[in-house]
């Protein structure tokens, strides 16, 4: 029960239907997802370690603002893991169906891009560099690329209607794997470092454009 809690509320903060600021108390997210208290706080306290909920003495939990230094700080540091998890990916002898994985979430992000449903596009998008992250080969890299890779999903998913239609995320992702594939982890490091850098480019404009707090 404590997973299922911590999922549904994960989900809901990722996609502010628990907006930003928000005060709930430990009776109310339980009536929202139908349960005890007890694996509901149990969950809470878990999203409060991964900072995207803070405790409240008396007043339940607060869900976790974003301001433009927390966008800018998370984006830098998942560029720094995922850069190093492309290279090495790229320097492993990959399996077969953990190729496919990638293969199949590039796919569905082109078939999303096709038919303009963005939020199909983002969450192939987010399995694409989840998958990145998780068979690098590196379980600590992993671990902690994970919650930041989930904190940067929140902001892209806030921004989705504000994004020019993102045509170069899907051809650099094909291209890293295909140097995942060529065993080449020299050239996976150089196009998602590119990748990363333009996105860090947009992301600075949408910043700007955004009312969040410094």
């Amino acid at each position: 029960m404590t997973e299922t809690a911590y999922g549904e509320l994960k989900r809901k903060i990722l996609r502010s239907e628990l907006a930003p600021g928000a005060h709930f108390l430990e009776e109310e997210l339980a009536v929202m997802l139908g349960m005890s208290r007890t694996p509901v706080r149990e969950a809470a306290v878990r999203l409060e370690q991964e900072g995207f909920l803070e405790i409240v003495p008396r007043r339940g939990f607060r869900v976790t603002r974003l301001s433009k230094r927390t966008v800018r700080e998370i984006n830098e540091v998942l560029e720094c893991l995922e850069i190093q998890a492309a290279e090495r990916l790229a320097a492993r002898r990959i399996a077969a169906d953990d190729l496919k994985l990638l293969e199949d979430a590039v796919a569905r992000m082109d078939v999303a891009l096709e038919s303009e449903d963005a939020q199909a596009w983002a969450q192939a998008d987010y399995e694409f560099h989840t998958l990145l992250i998780v068979l690098c080969g590196n379980q600590h890299l992993a671990e902690v690329a994970k919650n930041f890779l989930d904190k940067a999903h929140r902001f892209r998913l806030m921004t989705l209607q504000l994004r020019a239609k993102p045509v170069y995320s899907n051809v650099n992702h094909a291209a890293v794997v295909e140097a995942v594939r060529r065993n080449d982890p020299q050239t996976a490091q150089d196009i998602h470092r590119a990748h990363k850098r333009r996105w860090a480019r947009e992301l600075s404009d949408l910043l700007e454009r955004l009312d969040l707090p410094e």
